[in-house]
């Protein structure tokens, strides 16, 4: 058959339109939550997640915090083979094991925290760091359980222990195993503090429910980020609960420090800096 004869093949895939083609620029841009200035999304990273123009601390994920935190090439991860199983057989709109499936492929983290050992300004200490993104932070059986291993860890190695919390709380998935790693974290804490070593704990936001309850608030010296939003139960349930209204700023970081809850408010450019002078002076 000649080809003048065959029958043109016509596509029914239509053109996307000029406003359904993605642009060129996505990505590129942020917008400052607090200011509404348009930021440069690489001058915005190089800047540690810290609007230019009012301060404002945008989230900053944990291998970032980890990266420009500690000394150069001097974390060594463990404890990355732990994963959460689904002892309870869990479900609501999604199966448990299909939501840890999913957010594990989109994150490439295995759960909401990375523990290790690393060092800042020579200092040696044993580290972890929540990853808020994995569900909200929120602490089932492997998180606590890798917590509990930072402490245990730093009695080993007679060094120092930090961790940065960012958490929505227990994992409701996993039910009274999740509950108890509350306990167990606390009983991590008791036996590090016979090594005389000092925990620093670093709020950031947010740091709420069970997490807050336990680990975060137990450090010997507790450090927060600006504006961070930090307690046991939320605003709005505290509001119902007592049926009031309650102070402006209520549980954010500076309303906590006036009050004595926490030592210090630390901007995070400065971190590095007094988590330095921390060690340095007590490590």
């Amino acid at each position: 058959m000649a080809w003048f004869s065959k029958k043109p093949r016509i596509s029914t895939r239509q053109e996307p339109t000029a406003e359904e083609q993605p642009s060129r620029m996505q990505g590129l841009w942020a917008k400052c939550e607090s200011c509404d200035e348009i930021i440069y999304r690489q001058e915005l990273e190089k800047n540690w997640m810290v609007c230019p123009h009012c301060d404002h601390h945008h989230p900053w994920t944990a291998r970032s915090r980890l990266m420009g935190l500690l000394d150069p090439d001097s974390f060594e991860e463990f404890d990355k083979e732990l994963e959460p199983q689904d002892p309870l057989g869990f479900a609501d709109s999604k199966k448990y094991k299909d939501r840890l499936k999913s957010t594990r492929k989109n994150l490439g983290e295995p759960d909401a925290f990375i523990s290790g050992v690393g060092r800042i300004e020579g200092h040696q200490v044993s580290v972890g760091c929540f990853v808020f993104e994995f569900m909200g932070g929120s602490m089932g059986s492997v998180v606590g359980e890798k917590v509990a291993r930072v402490f245990e860890r730093a009695h080993e190695l007679k060094c120092p222990a930090l961790v940065f919390s960012a958490s929505g709380g227990a994992r409701m998935q996993e039910g009274i195993f999740s509950l108890m790693q509350m306990a167990k974290t606390s009983a991590a804490i008791a036996r590090f503090r016979t090594g005389n070593k000092p925990y620093v704990s670093v709020l950031l936001h947010p740091t709420t429910g069970g997490v807050a309850a336990s680990f975060a608030w137990l450090g010997d010296i507790i450090l927060a980020e600006p504006k961070a939003l930090i307690g046991f139960a939320g605003p709005r349930v505290i509001e119902q609960t007592i049926r009031q209204k309650l102070p402006e700023g209520f549980q954010r970081s500076e309303f906590l420090l006036d009050h004595g809850m926490i030592d210090s408010i630390v901007p995070r450019k400065e971190l590095r800096a007094k988590l330095g002078q921390i060690l340095g002076l007590l490590g």
